[in-house]
C-alpha cells in the first residue's frame, strides 16, 4: 500500500516540528522520525488506528502520537495522510477531503 501525505499534513507537520525545536532542535527531529515511522507502520496494519469520531466513517481513522492525532483515510490502494493535528483539537470536516 502506498502513503500518500496532502500539503495541509505536511504543513502541520513543518509546523508542528518547528515549535518544538524552539526549545529543542533535537527533539524535533526525533519528533518528525518518529512520527514518519509510526505511519509507514499503516502499510501493514492500516485499520490500527481508531475511527475518527467526528466523521463517523471506517475509512477516516487517527494514530495517536505524542500529544498529537494523525488523521489519514483508508483507499482502495494507497492511504492518505490528511493532516495532523493536536489531540484536543476537534476535526473540522474539511480537512477530511484532502
Amino acid at each position: 500500500m502506498k502513503i500518500i501525505w496532502s500539503p495541509l499534513a505536511i504543513d502541520r507537520t513543518t509546523e508542528i516540528a518547528e515549535y518544538i525545536a524552539q526549545d529543542n532542535p533535537s527533539t524535533a527531529m526525533i519528533w518528525v522520525e518518529s512520527l514518519l515511522d509510526k505511519v509507514q507502520l499503516l502499510k501493514s496494519s492500516p485499520k490500527s488506528g481508531q475511527v475518527v469520531p467526528e466523521t463517523h466513517r471506517e475509512d477516516i481513522r487517527d494514530l495517536i502520537y505524542w500529544n498529537y492525532r494523525i488523521i489519514y483515510r483508508i483507499e482502495k490502494n494507497k492511504i492518505s495522510v490528511l493532516t495532523v493535528r493536536h489531540g484536543k483539537q476537534i476535526l473540522p470536516l474539511e480537512e477530511t477531503r484532502a
